[in-house]
C-alpha cells in the first residue's frame, strides 16, 4: 500500500507494477487522494470510476499500462467534459474521442484520470479562465504554470501522475514545461495524428506530453505517432524512438546560440543561465559552436489574426453574443481579428510565412541544432496573462467595462474604416508590435518552430531566482531523434528534479 504517487518516471513505475512493487489500483488511490489534498487547480475533471476500472483491467504488458494519465482539456474523450476551457462550453459533453487519446488508450494503456485545465481553446500561453480559474505553478505557488498546456505541466511537477498529454501549437507544450523545470517536446509537425477533426489552419499543432524524463517522451511519441487516414498531414511512425535513444553520434555537430530568437528580449539572468547550460552540453556532446545569426521576422501578430478562424467557426451562431462569457483577451482578439484580418493582411501574413522559412532553412543549411531560451524570464505572476510590463496597460482596459467597450467601439470603426483603407491594419498591428512588443507576441520564442514546423524541445537548464528557466534546441525537419538524444546528453550529465522540491510546499497557502 502508498499513501504518495509515484514521483520518478512514468516508465519507471510500470517496471515497479511488472515487478509486483506496487498495483495500478494502489497508484490509482495515492493520485485520486493527492489531487483532492492539493490547491494547484491543474484538474478541470475527475472520473474515478472510470479510473478504476482501467486500472483494474491495467494490461502491464503495454508501454504505459496502468499508468494514471491527465488529459488535457482541450482533447475530446467521449463522455467527458468537451468546454474547451470555457463558460460558452460549459455544458458540451464530448461525443467521440481523439484519435491521439485513442492510440494512448489502447496501445499504451494508461489508465484516465481526467481532464487537466488549459487556457481557453488553447488561445493563451497561461492556464487562466473563467471556467477554471488559475492554475498555479508546484515551484511557488503564486506563480504561472505557463500553457496552453499548463495543468498537465502542474500536475506531473506537482507529484500528481507520472504521465500528462498536451499539444503546442505555438509552443503551448514547450512553454509551460520551461515553467515548471520538464521536458517538452515538440516533434515534425505531423508526428502525432490531429484526427478526427484536423483543421487546415493554423497548420502548426503538433501534439505530445509533458515528461519527467527523456525516455517517457520518446517512448510517448512511439504509441501514438504514425500515419492517420483522418490527417492527411500525419507521418509515419520513424521506428522506435526509444529503443534508438543514445544511438546518435552528436560529434562534430554545428550548433549556434541565439538566446532572444525571434527578437525577444530576455530577463536579467536568463541569458546568462542558457549559455552556461548549452556550452556544457556542447562540451559533453563534442558538437562544435558556430556564431551563426538566425533572424526570423515575428509574425505573432498576423498569424493569430488568420488562426481565430477556426474559433469563429467553433463558435458559430453563439458570437459575438457570447463574447462577456470568453476570456478578455480571446474576446478581445477575435474582435481584433474581426476588425484587422483582411485580404492584405493575409496576403502579408503569408510573406512572413516565406520569409521566415526561408531563414530557418538557410540556417539549418549550415547548421544542425538552434538553441535559444524557451520563456523571456522565470514563471511570472499566477494572476497575469503576460510576464511584461505593457499588460499594466492591458491589464486596465480590460478591469473597466468602459474602457473595454470604448475598445471594442474602437476596433469596429478599424474594421470600417479598413475596407477603404485596406492597409490600415498591417500599420497599427505594425505599431502596436514596435510600441508594446510583449504585447503581441507572447510565446516569440517558440512559435518560430511551429511555422516553420520543425521539432523543438524544452529542457530543464537550472533556476533563476528560485524558479525553473528552459533551454529550447531546435532541429531539423525529420530528425526528432536527434533531439531525443541531445535532452538524454542533459539528463545523463545533469539530471533535473522530476517533481518540484518538496521546500515549496511551504509557499501553498492552506
Amino acid at each position: 500500500m502508498t499513501d504518495t504517487p509515484w514521483q520518478q518516471d512514468a516508465s519507471s513505475l510500470v517496471d515497479a507494477f511488472r515487478a509486483g512493487d506496487r498495483t495500478p489500483l494502489e497508484e490509482l488511490d495515492a493520485t485520486l487522494a493527492t489531487i483532492e489534498a492539493s490547491n494547484l487547480n491543474c484538474w478541470s475533471h475527475l472520473d474515478p470510476e472510470r479510473a478504476r476500472a482501467a486500472a483494474r483491467d491495467a494490461d502491464l504488458s503495454l508501454p504505459f499500462g496502468g499508468v494514471p494519465t491527465g488529459v488535457k482539456e482541450l482533447e475530446g474523450v467521449e463522455g467527458w467534459p468537451d468546454t474547451g476551457g470555457s463558460l460558452v462550453f460549459k455544458d458540451r459533453v464530448a461525443t467521440e474521442t481523439s484519435h491521439h487519446m485513442q492510440r494512448l488508450f489502447e496501445r499504451g494503456g494508461v489508465v484516465p484520470v481526467g481532464l487537466t485545465t488549459s487556457s481557453e481553446f488553447g488561445g493563451l500561453n497561461v492556464s487562466i479562465t473563467k471556467l477554471n480559474g488559475v492554475a498555479h505553478n508546484p515551484w511557488q505557488y503564486d506563480r504561472t504554470v505557463g500553457g496552453s498546456s499548463g495543468g498537465s505541466a502542474a500536475a506531473v511537477s506537482g507529484g500528481h501522475v507520472s504521465l500528462a498529454c498536451g499539444g503546442d501549437g505555438g509552443g503551448s507544450l514547450r512553454i509551460p514545461a520551461g515553467y515548471v523545470g520538464l521536458l517538452g517536446f515538440k516533434g515534425t509537425f505531423g508526428r502525432i495524428s490531429r484526427g478526427p477533426d484536423a483543421y487546415a489552419r493554423p497548420n502548426t499543432v503538433v501534439l505530445g506530453n509533458v515528461s519527467r524524463s527523456v525516455r517517457d517522451s520518446a517512448r510517448y511519441f512511439d504509441v501514438c505517432g504514425g500515419t492517420d487516414t483522418w490527417d492527411p498531414t500525419s507521418l509515419p511512425a520513424a521506428g522506435s524512438y526509444e529503443k534508438g535513444l543514445g544511438t546518435q553520434d552528436l560529434k562534430g555537430r554545428k550548433v549556434t546560440i541565439v538566446p532572444g530568437i525571434g527578437g525577444v528580449n530576455l530577463e536579467p539572468g536568463v541569458e546568462a543561465a542558457l549559455r552556461a547550460s548549452a556550452e556544457e552540453l556542447i562540451a559533453d556532446t563534442g558538437m562544435i559552436l558556430v556564431d551563426r545569426p538566425v533572424n526570423p521576422p515575428n509574425l505573432a501578430a498576423q498569424w493569430m489574426m488568420g488562426n481565430l478562424s477556426t474559433l469563429l467557426a467553433e463558435l458559430g451562431p453563439k458570437w459575438p453574443a457570447c463574447a462577456d462569457d470568453l476570456t478578455d483577451e480571446v474576446a478581445t482578439g477575435l474582435y481584433l481579428a474581426q476588425a484587422m484580418y483582411n485580404l492584405h493582411t493575409a496576403a502579408v501574413a503569408e510573406k512572413l510565412r516565406v520569409l521566415a522559412q526561408k531563414e530557418m532553412a538557410a540556417a539549418f543549411d549550415d547548421v544542425d541544432f538552434i538553441i535559444a531560451a524557451t520563456n523571456p524570464g522565470p514563471a511570472f505572476a499566477a494572476t497575469a496573462t503576460t510576464s511584461n510590463s505593457e499588460s499594466d496597460l492591458l491589464d486596465l482596459v480590460q478591469a473597466s467595462k468602459a474602457a473595454k467597450y470604448a475598445g471594442r467601439g474602437a476596433l469596429f470603426a478599424t474594421r470600417v474604416a479598413s475596407a477603404f483603407a485596406p492597409k490600415l491594419p498591417n500599420i497599427i498591428l505594425d505599431y502596436a508590435s514596435a510600441k508594446f512588443p510583449d504585447m503581441v507576441t507572447m510565446g516569440g520564442l517558440t512559435i518560430i518552430s511551429n511555422v516553420y514546423g520543425n521539432p523543438a524541445v524544452s529542457i530543464p537548464a537550472g533556476t533563476v531566482d528560485g524558479l525553473p528557466v528552459g533551454m529550447q534546441v531546435l532541429g531539423k525537419h525529420h530528425q526528432d531523434e536527434l533531439l531525443f538524444d541531445v535532452a538524454l546528453a542533459v539528463e545523463r550529465e545533469r539530471p533535473w528534479p522530476m517533481v518540484a522540491p518538496p521546500v515549496s510546499a511551504a509557499t501553498v497557502p492552506a
